[in-house]
């Protein structure tokens, strides 16, 4: 083998990379990522009257590509149903614990009624038309939930956090510390805050609430997909 494909072979990049694809959430986020572009490429497209083989392509990505991370989430409602006994047995901040709980329940029923519409869409398990629009529009407002109480627990934090930064002294050595602690922390949390302020016009949209364009939906969507691949990638490091 050549010099510089063992090089490549061995490089930490290539290394950090396998790392980042053999987590389910790496693989979830990139082909999330995927998905969006698609979506706002096909309504981009379409806009500007590119012919049918043109815009084929990105809108079946748009579709199999969501169904393939439907497949994906079989069974994480669980690992939410856990979450919001945990919140719930807390012994922190109270308003936190029911703020994580609301959190928690809402992805729960979200995928719960996700796993049903995957079995659905895939013909495993045929509801009537009926029952199907209702499963999808029950999911849709679950996720409205879980981002909604996601966002305010968001808002709390960061006033926590200014609370305490208002209460430590910069001058000592420990307050340093503290402050540094703080800005990090804030960081985060604004970083979750932008990411659910782009996905909760999703379901939104969805439910009918404020319709928005594909268009739209697929740049919040990206968004707030990249932000993913990025916490996702750090985490694997």
């Amino acid at each position: 083998m050549s010099a510089p494909i063992t090089t490549l072979l061995h490089h930490p990049l290539l290394s950090h990379y396998l790392r980042f694809v053999a987590t389910t959430v790496g693989r979830d986020k990139v082909l999330r990522t995927v998905q969006y572009f698609a979506r706002f490429l096909s309504f981009y497209l379409l806009r500007k009257g590119y012919a049918k083989e043109t815009i084929q392509p990105w809108a079946a990505i748009k579709g199999q590509f969501g169904t393939v991370r439907k497949a994906m989430r079989l069974g994480k409602n669980l690992e939410h149903a856990k979450a919001v006994s945990v919140a719930l047995e807390s012994k922190g901040d109270p308003i936190k614990s029911y703020l994580t709980a609301g959190r928690q329940l809402g992805y729960f029923g979200y995928l719960t009624l996700d796993n049903l519409a995957f079995f659905h869409l895939t013909s495993i398990r045929r509801f009537s038309p009926e029952t199907a629009k209702k499963i999808t529009l029950n999911s849709q407002k679950f996720w409205f939930m879980g981002l909604f109480f996601s966002l305010l627990n968001s808002l709390y934090t960061l006033r926590a956090l200014a609370d305490e930064e208002s209460r430590v002294k910069k001058t000592e050595a420990e307050g340093r510390l503290a402050v540094e602690r703080i800005a990090k922390q804030r960081k985060q949390v604004k970083t979750q805050l932008l990411s659910d302020a782009c996905d909760v016009w999703l379901p939104v949209s969805s439910i009918g609430w404020w319709k928005l364009d594909d268009g739209v939906l697929g740049l919040l969507g990206l968004v707030s997909s990249v932000i993913g691949v990025r916490s996702a990638w750090r985490k694997s490091a």
